[in-house]
């Protein structure tokens, strides 16, 4: 029986050093296992083959008993582990994607308020968002998008922190000057709300990648002063067919509107056919602007945003909202689609 259980380990052995599968293995180990029973059964008592073998085949018949009660002892301990599981309460996992306590607490506010509830919060939390710069209407706006439960918030910016941005640009802190402005977004962000995602971009968009990374979101926010950048993003919107919430500054002056030609309103291009000429249009840092200013466009950006994910309300689609803050007043104008515009015209 020893020679017999040696060859068998030898078997097993070569077979593992070649790379043969486990059940192949055990295949050929149980054709000598029938092999020596059947010499046993078949050739005459005092056989060299039945001598060396073990005499007689009982021994063999024995441990072919033993293999088969482990066996059964194996299935029947994995029936009786597959019904336990099955009896667990169902409450025992709970289920992907639900509201923690702490979520369900932190956003009681909103739940309550009849336009949105349970169903208009779960909206934001499945939602993907992406603002375009983390400057001074970025800043307000992901931290109010962060502080409302979006789920997955997106920011691209290929700007550091500066001494100069800190007079408006909240979201950032004196220790993070000369840091990357998306990861110095993305630390505040998390640091306020740990339950949502933020994707950091540290670049600047171009051409190669909007399309992509806009098609991969479900609202765009546009906080940028780069008249280039404003339209490549509103291209890119509506080729993917993605609401794009625009905000501006200057001075003391801001406006916001929503573009989407998909829902009958008109797109960025629309309104501005082509850019300002030189000096026209003078960036914050030539015109300068009131630091608190940014706070509240990018809190209106953030407001427009929640509305087009939840469908509370109306949101400022084919309007343009132009808020003076020296006299305390705004207005809004609406705003048409012309045929002939480049991007978005029927014509």
């Amino acid at each position: 029986m020893l020679v017999v259980l040696l060859m068998a380990g030898a078997l097993w052995g070569i077979g593992a050093a070649m790379g043969t599968p486990r059940n192949l293995r055990w295949g050929m180990i149980g054709l000598l296992y029938l092999a020596v029973v059947l010499a046993h059964l078949v050739l005459p008592v005092g056989h060299p083959i039945r001598m060396a073998t073990g005499e007689d085949a009982s021994g063999w018949l024995i441990l072919a008993g033993f293999v088969v009660l482990v066996m059964i002892y194996r299935w029947g301990l994995g029936l009786i582990r597959a019904r336990a599981r099955e009896a667990e309460p169902a409450v025992a996992e709970q289920p992907s994607g639900a509201f923690t306590e702490t979520e369900l607490e932190r956003y009681a506010r909103h739940i309550v308020l009849r336009e949105l509830g349970g169903p208009g919060q779960r909206k934001l939390k499945d939602a993907r968002v992406l603002v375009i710069g983390a400057g001074g209407l970025g800043a307000p706006a992901l931290q109010y998008l962060a502080a409302a439960g979006v789920g997955s918030i997106g920011v691209i910016d290929d700007d550091v922190v500066e001494n100069a941005n800190l007079q408006r640009q909240v979201i950032h802190r004196d220790d993070d000057i000369g840091m990357a402005k998306v990861f110095s977004a993305q630390a505040a962000m998390e640091a306020q709300n740990p339950a949502i995602q933020v994707r950091p971009y540290n670049r600047r968009l171009d051409e190669g990648i909007a399309g992509a990374l806009i098609a991969d979101h479900d609202v765009v926010l546009d906080g940028t002063d780069n008249t280039e950048t404003r339209y490549l993003v509103n291209r890119a919107c509506v080729a993917a067919g993605k609401p794009l919430v625009s905000g501006a500054l200057s001075q003391w002056e801001g406006q916001l509107s929503v573009f989407h030609p998909s829902s009958g309103a008109p797109c960025y291009q629309c309104i501005f056919p082509q850019a300002a000429a030189p000096g026209i249009a003078p960036s914050c840092a030539e015109a300068g602007v009131l630091g608190p200013l940014p706070g509240v466009v990018g809190a209106m950006m953030a407001v427009e945003t929640v509305k087009l994910i939840t469908g509370a309300g109306k949101a400022l689609t084919g309007e343009m909202l132009i808020y003076d803050a020296l006299w305390g007043e705004t207005r809004k104008i609406a705003l048409k689609r012309r045929a002939d515009c480049p991007v978005c015209g029927q014509g």
